[in-house]
C-alpha cells in the first residue's frame, strides 16, 4: 500500500530525529571486538538486542559514518561509557585496534565483561612483530591480562546457541550498568551533600533532584563529579570547583534536565 506524501515525510522527520538524538546521546556500552571474527555474529547480534532494549552501544560498523577520525571516534565512545563487553576471538590478538580499545577501557577503569568466542583465556596472548613500540606491547599484555583474570562468559559456536548467549551476555550488562548507576548516585549524592548549604533542610527535594541528575544524564552532573576527582586531595568541594554555594544550590534546583 503506498503511503501520503505528508506521512513519508513525518516518517522522515522521525527518522532524523532519532538519528540526531542517538548520535549526540553518549554510549552506555563498548563492544570491543574482532570484525573479521564476530562482526556478523556475537557482535553484531549483541549490539542489535540492546538497542532492542533501548540502551545505546557503541559498534563501530553500526555507530561510525564516513569522515569520522577513527581513533578519536572510538577513544571518545571508550571514554563515556560505563561499560565494555570484549568479545575475544581466535584472530583477536592480531589486531592493533582491538587491543588499544581493550587497554583503553583498562586504564579508564570500565567495568568489563569477556567473552570468549571460540577461543581459551589461555590461548590469548600479545604477538611482538616487530613494528608494535615497546610500549603499546606493555600495555596490551597487561590489559589483555586483566581481562583473562576477569569473570567472563565462554561460547562455542559448534555446539552453542546463540540467543542464550545473546541473552546472558544481556544480562551481564544490564545488571553492571546498575552497578554503575549505584556508585555514580552515592558519589554524586555525597558531593551535593557537601556543596549545599547547611540550612537547606528539604532533603527529599534535593534527592528527587539529584536523581533527575543522574539517571537523566545530566551534562554538568557529569562535569562536576569529573572536576571534583581531579583533586582528591581537597576537602572543600566548593573550593575546587569554582562555584559558590549559590550558584551550586541554583544549578541543582534550577537547570533543565535533559529528556
Amino acid at each position: 500500500m503506498n503511503r501520503s506524501p505528508a506521512k513519508n515525510v513525518g516518517r522522515l522527520i522521525l527518522d532524523y530525529r532519532s538519528r540526531t538524538q542517538t548520535v549526540n546521546r553518549p554510549c552506555d556500552v563498548f563492544i570491543n571486538h574482532r570484525g573479521v571474527d564476530t562482526k556478523r555474529s556475537v557482535a553484531g547480534l549483541l549490539y542489535n538486542h540492546l538497542t532492542r532494549l533501548r540502551l545505546h552501544p557503541f559498534l563501530d560498523s553500526k555507530s561510525m559514518k564516513p569522515g569520522d577520525k577513527l581513533f578519536e571516534k572510538i577513544d571518545s565512545a571508550i571514554r563515556n561509557c560505563k561499560v565494555g563487553v570484549a568479545v575475544f576471538s581466535p584472530h583477536y590478538c592480531e589486531s592493533y585496534f582491538c587491543l588499544h580499545e581493550l587497554a583503553l577501557i583498562m586504564e579508564t577503569k570500565r567495568k568489563v565483561i569477556p567473552i570468549f568466542c571460540d577461543v581459551k583465556p589461555s590461548e590469548l596472548r600479545v604477538m611482538d612483530y616487530g613494528i608494535c613500540p615497546a610500549k603499546d606491547l606493555q600495555r596490551f599484555s597487561w590489559a589483555l591480562e586483566e581481562a583473562k583474570h576477569t569473570v567472563g562468559l565462554t561460547f562455542d559456536s559448534l555446539t552453542g546457541d546463540w540467543s542464550d548467549l545473546v541473552a546472558t551476555a544481556s544480562d551481564s550488562v544490564i545488571r553492571n550498568l546498575i552497578e554503575v548507576e549505584e556508585e555514580q548516585r552515592y558519589r554524586l549524592w555525597k558531593m551535593v551533600e557537601l556543596l549545599l548549604p547547611p540550612e537547606m533542610e528539604d532533603r527529599c527535594c534535593v534527592s528527587e533532584m539529584f536523581s533527575l541528575c543522574l539517571y537523566q544524564r545530566n551534562k554538568k552532573g557529569r562535569e562536576l563529579v569529573r572536576e571534583k576527582e581531579k583533586q582528591p586531595g581537597e576537602r572543600e568541594g566548593v573550593a575546587v570547583l569554582g562555584f559558590g554555594k549559590r550558584e551550586v544550590r541554583f544549578f541543582f534546583l534550577n537547570s533543565p534536565f535533559e529528556q
